[in-house]
């Protein structure tokens, strides 16, 4: 009888060994994953695939999903630029923050879609709200409309950033192509205003996160809170 081929046995302890798992660990990977491939790509499952471990590991370290994009969200924060001149300029700091933290949204995919969907409580979030209020107060607005004005700053700034984000897949120049021909086609009996706007309905980029950032401080500073 012919001898039986010897199979080759690798011993588990030969095997890299896993990173201990932890909530900064799943973290992490969670962060890895959605810069990968978006939040479509992100789900607790994924994750622990991701560590080589069961979904009811997780478990012991999060809560759900949910808190694992807040823990995620907060951890992106800690990138956010934060001024450290307590005698400067408390506008264009604030504008300088607030940049960052759109910068950091649009730059890491999917970032976006979770500020919109979350809201983190960890110490990331703590300092920049702190640091907001601050500057806020310093520009001689209450403390009621600063903490008004923060959420609405913010969501400013999460939202063009989502927006952008959605369209990381379309060519710029075919929307552009597109929202020049839906501009153009508009009879201008019936919609005057539109085709007096024209190009100006959907040009500038910087400029226009510019002029809404000042629109929107202006209107901070100016509008009493009910």
């Amino acid at each position: 009888m012919a001898a039986r081929e010897q199979r080759e046995i690798v011993s588990r302890r030969a095997r890299p060994a896993k990173a201990a798992l932890s909530q900064d660990v799943i973290v992490s990977a969670a962060l890895d994953l959605l810069s990968q491939k978006g939040m479509e790509g992100l789900s607790l499952r994924k994750v622990a695939a991701a560590l080589d471990t069961g979904p009811a590991s997780l478990y012991v370290y999060v809560a759900n999903l949910d808190e694992l994009l807040s823990l995620v969200l907060d951890r992106a924060l800690g990138e956010v630029e934060r001024p450290n001149d307590p005698a400067g300029d408390w506008r264009e700091q604030l504008k300088m923050l607030l940049r960052s933290y759109f910068t950091l949204l649009i730059d890491r995919p999917g970032l976006a879609q979770v500020a919109l969907r979350t809201i983190p409580a960890g110490p990331h979030m703590a300092d920049l709200t702190e640091t907001m209020l601050a500057l806020l107060t310093r520009g001689g607005v209450d403390v009621g409309r600063a903490a008004w004005a923060l959420d609405l700053l913010l969501l400013h700034s999460a939202g063009l950033a989502a927006e952008q984000d959605n369209r990381r897949h379309t060519s710029m120049d075919t929307l552009m192509r597109r929202l020049k021909e839906t501009t153009d086609s508009m009879p201008a009996d019936t919609h005057p205003n539109i085709r007096a706007a024209g190009a100006e309905l959907y040009t500038g980029t910087r400029e226009r996160y510019e002029w809404a950032l000042d629109a929107l401080i202006n209107g901070v500073i100016d509008t009493p809170r009910p």
